[in-house]
């Protein structure tokens, strides 16, 4: 049995990132990787592979849409073989990094499945057989996520994402179960490609949390694009039939049946914690999650969480944090020292659909249900310069500020380049700055990132006017 000052459950993101910093600092430290593959969600089955895909769907869909600019693109088609392809060599590369990454030699690294004995024992099932006891004295579980499967009849019928990730067909037809950035990505990523997509998503509005504007503009565009977008909905089952899969879903009083060609399971996902023996570790779960606080510890002091399987947010730059933290944290128990806290004031999001939506810091209504008093301003891309040349007018930014002093407290963008263009809202709140600095901000024009100046001005007024 061997003992390690820190180790980790988890090869992804969040556990590369806590494994590499607590190397950095002296501790010797292990990682336990179960999976088949290395490389965590992030670069095996989520944003790389996706992003890859979404990338060939956004140039065809500009083919698409070529007598738009005076320009004739004929006989245009794709090969969703050769599409794959690309995707499948640039993962190859990003997971042989990772894979180079983690067996480094800055810390030992384990294949194999594994399982708390007690608090500080793990017994390693090793993928090339037999079993390894591994003591440890802090850790940190960053075992990620897998697809929720909700308790629907008939869900057996459905594609997950990692279905469509490897989908050598596109459907003349396809529904798309759920109203959240997976579903969405996948539903552009059909649609661009020649599917006819209907969305149905139980809450009244896409991407749940978003202000009701933010999710009414991105809702307006797929609408544009002859996407079917249905909230409000209640599914009822699901059945194979001839000719595809049907859906039954409830809406208001009625109930309604939609067949396609295939429908994608795209309901969220649920922390990956089966096996793992936490009981035995005394560490507690908050509903389907490990229950964390701001320090990333879980209510076994020694033990720490970082990613999905411990939220709150499901994103990567937010598990490389909590991983940093994580080992921080366990290095500052062993040794004495100053603990770090996870800050989620910044809480950055983007949803690489068509239009893109793009978030930071605090909704409008977030800020008002916590008591600020707040001035919100917008200004749409449909009367925006450069917006206009690029023939893409959908959706608006959006800037949030706290009516006291005009301190940016948040900002949305739905529209074109919104996971770029939020990146200026995330500096400025980083810097504490106000609506009124970030309006003085020099922009070249014609830009779409000085769209940003136009409620900017609109909240420094609305400031300077308050009693």
């Amino acid at each position: 049995m061997k003992e390690y000052d820190f180790v980790v459950i988890g090869g992804g993101s969040g556990g590369y990132a806590a494994a590499r910093t607590a190397a950095s600092l002296g501790l010797s430290t292990a990682v336990i990787e179960g999976g088949e593959e290395v490389g965590g969600l992030c670069i095996l089955k989520g944003c790389m592979p996706s992003k890859t895909l979404i990338e060939s769907a956004n140039r065809y869909r500009t083919l698409r849409h070529a007598t738009e600019f005076g320009l004739k693109a004929e006989g245009i088609g794709f090969d969703a073989s050769a599409i794959l392809a690309r995707k499948d060599r640039l993962i190859a590369e990003f997971a042989d990094y990772r894979r180079q990454q983690l067996e480094g030699g800055k810390f030992d690294f384990l294949r194999g499945r594994a399982e708390f004995l007690d608090p500080h024992c793990l017994r390693v099932h090793l993928q090339r057989g037999g079993e390894q006891i591994v003591s440890l004295r802090t850790g940190c579980i960053a075992t990620g996520s897998v697809v929720n499967l909700p308790p629907v009849p008939g869900m057996e019928h459905c594609l997950v994402s990692d279905d469509i990730l490897n989908l050598r067909t596109i459907p003349s037809t396809a529904v798309v179960l759920g109203g959240g950035p997976v579903a969405l990505e996948m539903a552009h990523y059909l649609e661009a490609l020649g599917a006819k997509v209907t969305i149905l998503q139980r809450n009244t509005q896409l991407l749940t949390g978003s202000d009701h504007d933010v999710a009414e503009a991105l809702t307006e565009g797929f609408r544009r694009r002859g996407i079917d977008v249905i909230c409000g909905t209640r599914l009822i089952g699901i059945s194979g039939k001839e000719g595809g899969v049907e859906v039954r879903y409830s809406r208001g009083n009625g109930e309604i049946g939609v067949t396609a060609d295939l429908v994608l399971n795209a309901l969220g996902r649920r922390p990956a914690l089966g096996g793992l023996g936490l009981e035995k570790a005394g560490v507690a779960l908050e509903g389907h999650a490990v229950c964390t606080d701001p320090e990333q510890r879980t209510t076994a002091r020694h033990l720490f969480a970082a990613g999905d399987c411990c939220g709150p947010y499901e994103v990567v730059h937010i598990a490389v944090t909590q991983g940093e933290a994580a080992a921080k944290n366990a290095a500052a128990l062993l040794r004495g020292g100053a603990t770090v806290s996870l800050d989620y004031r910044l809480k950055l999001f983007a949803t690489f659909s068509e239009p893109q939506m793009a978030s930071c810091g605090m909704s409008e209504q977030e800020a008002r249900d916590s008591g600020i008093d707040v001035v919100a301003a917008s200004y749409p891309f449909n009367d925006h310069g450069k917006s206009l040349v690029k023939g893409e007018t959908d959706g608006f930014v959006k800037l949030v500020a706290d009516a006291r002093d005009g301190k940016i407290l948040g900002g949305a963008v739905v529209g074109p380049e919104a996971s770029e263009l939020i990146h200026e809202i995330v500096v400025a709140m980083a810097f504490n700055a106000t609506a009124g600095q970030l309006a003085l901000v020099p922009h070249y024009h014609p830009t779409l990132s000085e769209i940003w100046t136009y409620p900017a001005e609109e909240l420094d007024e609305k400031v300077k006017k308050k009693p």
